[in-house]
């Protein structure tokens, strides 16, 4: 598993981008010494280097893969809880880029291909995801499963991964997806949000940072929508992390985030350690109209036990998303 070695945390499993950038056929040519580089961000969907979060993957059997990660100790986004873990989201931005990478790399997936989440969720263990004085250098096992072609080409699976950090099981999760042509996608979009003329919303005030747990701002994704329980999205499509790349839809990870802040606000606490996270999703959410999220603390828990909140994004009186929160208890 991971392992010590020149003062940073260094995973032991992996394929690099060196060997990536050859056919899985073929042998793998020589590595330089110890050196670390992140997987190609075009095979992650992301526009940043900076945002990619893998570093490496090999493929272990028909289905199985080990890949490799770091979390960094600070990210403009994914802030540490509280200064002291990892923020538990980044654990479902690296399973989500898990999957996107196999269904290109080992799967065949064009790079032009969509993709349409179905489910993304996970589970944390906070002894495992402290913020250390290193960078967090970690270990995945990934198994696919539910793999669906259509013809020779995959149309959808689901990615299952455990996260290993020093050997130890720091997280684990899945993402449920399926694939489609970019005509596809086109003819099942409204035509109006592929039009150039097409805009989104302009952002809404946001809510008190503070009331959802983040202290910027413009990282706020949540307005307020005149009752304790509910709230508007508010899709910021500046946003260099969200809103990585130019969509025509509101991001998976936008959406866990609004349930994290609406849980946050549900629980009138701050800051919340997400536990678990589990978020079903039900059709695309557009930009050009509200989305009314909605939070239900469920009933039942001590004070001293962790907490959960279903929260679920509504859309011309539509489900759009639902989501289910655990909280670690206060303190």
């Amino acid at each position: 598993m991971t392992a010590s070695t020149s003062g940073f945390e260094g995973p032991s499993t992996g394929r690099t981008t060196a060997q990536a950038a050859q056919p899985p056929s073929r042998p793998a040519g020589p590595l330089h010494g110890h050196l670390t580089t992140t997987v190609p961000r075009e095979l992650v969907h992301r526009a940043a280097v900076a945002e990619v979060v893998l570093t490496g993957w090999r493929r272990l059997g028909e289905a199985r893969f080990a890949m490799t990660a770091q979390w960094p100790r600070g990210h403009s986004f994914f802030t540490p809880v509280n200064g002291t873990h990892h923020d538990p989201l980044i654990a479902a931005e690296t399973i989500r880029q898990a999957g996107a990478l196999l269904a290109h790399a080992e799967f065949g997936v064009p790079l032009t291909h969509r993709f349409l989440p179905q489910e993304l969720a996970f589970t944390v263990r906070p002894e495992q995801i402290r913020v250390g004085e290193r960078p967090a250098a970690l270990d995945l096992d990934v198994t696919c499963s539910q793999i669906r072609r259509r013809g020779r080409r995959l149309a959808g699976m689901r990615v299952e991964a455990s996260v290993l950090r020093e050997g130890r099981l720091a997280a684990r999760g899945r993402f449920s997806f399926s694939t489609i042509s970019a005509g596809g996608y086109r003819r099942l979009r409204p035509q109006h949000v592929l039009d150039a003329a097409y805009r989104p919303l302009p952002p809404a005030p946001a809510a008190a940072p503070a009331a959802v747990g983040r202290l910027c701002p413009a990282d706020v994704v949540l307005s307020p929508a005149g009752g304790p329980d509910s709230w508007h999205l508010r899709a910021d499509t500046g946003h260099p992390v969200l809103f990585d790349h130019q969509a025509d839809h509101a991001p998976g990870m936008l959406l866990l985030e609004a349930a994290r802040q609406a849980a946050t606000a549900a629980l009138d606490r701050a800051p919340v350690l997400p536990l678990a996270l589990d978020c079903a999703f039900l059709g695309h959410v557009e930009l050009d109209r509200p989305c009314l999220i909605e939070t239900r603390l469920l009933p039942g828990a001590a004070p001293d036990s962790p907490q959960t909140v279903l929260v679920t994004g509504r859309q011309e009186d539509r489900p759009a998303f639902t989501s289910a929160l655990t909280a670690a208890p206060p303190g």
